[in-house]
């Protein structure tokens, strides 16, 4: 297996992180019975990324709806940790796992099997009313479980992530702060309210005033279009949807990611 590549956070330039929607998985609602269907589109997507000159991409469980608010099945981390380890042989970039909805601990196993480097976690910190129900952070299991499993793998915290609202009316930046200082999360991500959907150009000024030397990532609804106007705040971008071409099922246009890779480093 090949080591893991570093995620640098700290990278001067503006980082491009391609999202991997995997096709359903086995067990869930619309899976058609193919994991070499799912391996396929999986490895075409990072290599798309890769050839584009994306800096890392981040394998979801995205077919899979609907998700669960706890811990996904077994079967589910069996065809990630396939898929993943497809991933991880294809490209020469940094790999990670958004385990959908929430299990982090998923997420830092698979790292571990599959020469991962990062997560991303929908809440790390604080609690959200998702579609999902309730969801509350367990932030203080994942940061013991990485100690023993990957240390060095890196947690990117959702901020008010998308698809959800606070329980309570707790600024974003109150949020981000906790995020960091109480959750100790290595990076932040600032969505909008949906899959594609921007975020408030706003928030990301908020956050970046009361997190000024965070990483901050931009989670959701980044285009060729918007990009510079985010990036004056933000150090990155997590982008899949429109990376494709109309579809959400179709497959990453290397064409597309080059275009953004190209808007977010030479504005």
């Amino acid at each position: 297996m090949k080591p893991p590549f570093p995620l640098d956070l700290r990278s001067r330039k503006k980082l491009l992180i391609g999202v991997v929607h995997l096709r359903p998985l086995p067990g869930s609602p619309r899976w058609n019975g193919s994991i070499k269907a799912v391996i396929a589109r999986a490895v075409a997507d990072a290599r798309s990324y890769e050839q584009g000159g994306a800096d890392a991409v981040i394998v979801e469980n995205f077919g899979d709806v609907p998700f669960t608010k706890g811990s996904v099945a077994h079967e589910t981390i069996a065809a990630l940790a396939v898929a993943g380890q497809a991933v991880r042989e294809a490209v020469e970039l940094p790999l990670g796992f958004n385990i959908l909805r929430n299990d982090a601990h998923a997420g830092l196993a698979l790292c571990a099997a599959c020469g991962g480097s990062f997560i991303r976690v929908n809440v790390h910190s604080g609690a959200m009313l998702t579609d999902q129900g309730i969801i509350e952070s367990r932030a203080f299991e994942t940061l013991r479980l990485r100690t023993h499993l990957c240390p060095k793998v890196q947690i990117l915290a959702d901020v008010h992530v998308k698809h959800a609202v606070p329980l309570g009316p707790i600024p974003i930046e109150i949020s981000a702060c906790d995020s960091l200082e109480r959750g100790l999360a290595d990076a932040l991500i600032i969505s909008g309210t949906g899959t594609g959907v921007p975020a408030e150009l706003r928030d990301v000024e908020r956050v970046r005033s009361a997190c000024a030397n965070a990483c901050i990532l931009l989670g959701s609804g980044i285009t060729e279009g918007n990009a510079k106007e985010f990036l004056k705040f933000a150090d990155g971008v997590i982008v899949g949807s429109s990376l494709k071409r109309n579809v959400l099922d179709n497959p990453v246009d290397p064409k597309r990611v080059t275009k953004l890779s190209r808007a977010i480093r030479f504005p």
